[in-house]
């Protein structure tokens, strides 16, 4: 297997799962206290990337080219085709909306700052969205080599924020405890989001050719890298300022102004939204192929003639209509998102690879864990569905 194409697989799985939710990290944790927060992530990561590697299982038994569409009605009928087809599209295209609208308007900025020219939001979501879907219209190799550059400058934003807050972190801070039960609850769901990276595999799976040894080096390494960078900006975000005063400036910008004044760096706010609009940008970028791809092959056209652009329009109109028109409307269905990726990726895959370990007589690659570690995966995935609810309800407190 071509060691580039890992690389590139490790990094889009990275560079999906590092988006806009590990911004909303910190606000999400900010009464719950490092120590927890710590504990939550790495057991979210671990059941994530588990699930991740029963979607490779899976895979083995069906068409290099399938998706999650192709796979759901081959192992569970059209009824858990539909289910799957909901999921996908609830989640993508609100996930889609999020992007291009945050994105849009930050990309005026942009435009702004280095050119000096003012253009209207709609304009600049014209072109944020036209950018974007060019690139992944054009192909996942294309994709590839985008997403390594953006990531790898990412990383280097990163590190300069890291750098800009790491001396300021107080000890006392870290150690602080939740402050309601509740919180810790409600932070679920959020973290939970944040290490969603399963619908872009189809893509991946199709990229590697199926080659189940570098597809497991792909997922467990490409999901490990936001694990450890989430660990160090939970560090020095919540290290740096207090819980009360997390609490009381919930929002990104809020975040963002909280941090710069705190450590006294003028460039700092800068520095975070140059990271912010990457963070945005490379998830973007793994979200809409994998969204693309799964309307590509529900579509039966992906790959013929012009077919490509047609799938581009189906994939990119409908969340920048709604991300024009409706810039607010998608703030309730983002809390809805949790549940949508719960039923992706945790209820589907359990549900499939029973089915083809039942089916199957050949010996394929197995995932360990046995019945027990399915029956475990799923009572956490009702856990996490159910904190939504109770969040939705008013039962447990909102966060952000």
């Amino acid at each position: 297997m071509d060691k580039s194409k890992v690389l590139g697989s490790t990094l889009i799985i990275a560079g999906t799962t590092i988006g806009a939710g590990m911004l909303a990290l910190p606000l999400a944790s900010a009464g719950i206290g490092f120590t927890t927060s710590l504990i939550i992530m790495v057991a979210l990561w671990s059941l994530m990337a588990y699930t991740a590697l029963l979607m490779i299982e899976i895979h083995q038994h069906a068409e290099q080219e399938a998706t999650l569409h192709t796979l759901a009605n081959k192992f569970l009928g059209k009824k858990g085709k539909w289910v799957a087809s909901f999921a996908m599209m609830f989640l993508f295209y609100a996930l889609c909306a999020a992007y291009i609208a945050g994105g849009g308007s930050q990309f005026a900025d942009r435009i702004s700052g280095f050119t000096g020219i003012e253009v209207s939001n709609t304009t600049s979501t014209l072109l944020f969205t036209f950018i974007v879907a060019a690139v992944v219209t054009i192909g996942t190799s294309t994709v590839d080599k985008v997403n390594r550059v953006l990531f790898l400058v990412k990383i280097v934003a990163m590190a300069m924020v890291l750098t800009f807050l790491a001396p300021n972190v107080t000890e006392s801070y870290l150690l602080s405890m939740p402050v309601e039960q509740g919180l810790v609850i409600a932070a679920i769901p959020v973290i939970f989001t944040s290490f969603g990276f399963h619908g872009s595999i189809p893509a991946i799976v199709n990229y590697l050719d199926g080659h189940t040894p570098s597809l497991r080096k792909a997922i467990l390494i490409g999901s490990a890298i936001p694990l450890i960078i989430y660990v160090f900006w939970q560090l020095v975000t919540l290290g740096v300022v207090n819980q009360s005063t997390l609490l009381d400036n919930q929002g990104l910008s809020a975040l963002i102004s909280t941090l710069a004044t705190t450590v006294h760096k003028s460039n700092l706010g800068q520095t975070i939204g140059v990271f912010a609009d990457l963070a945005l940008l490379t998830s973007f970028l793994g979200v809409s192929l994998g969204l693309f791809e799964f309307l590509g092959d529900s579509l039966k056209k992906q790959g013929k003639g012009n077919s490509r652009v047609l799938v581009g329009a189906v994939t990119f109109l409908p969340p920048m209509g709604f991300a024009l028109f409706y810039p607010q409307g998608f703030i309730m269905a983002l809390g809805y998102a949790a549940i949508a990726l719960v039923v992706l990726a945790i209820f589907l895959p359990i549900l499939m690879v029973k089915k083809a370990r039942a089916q199957s007589e050949q010996d394929h690659y197995q995932v360990i864990g046995g019945n027990l570690g399915l029956a475990v995966t799923s009572t956490v995935g009702v856990c996490i569905a159910g904190a939504q609810l109770l969040i939705t309800m008013g039962v447990l407190p909102a966060l952000g």
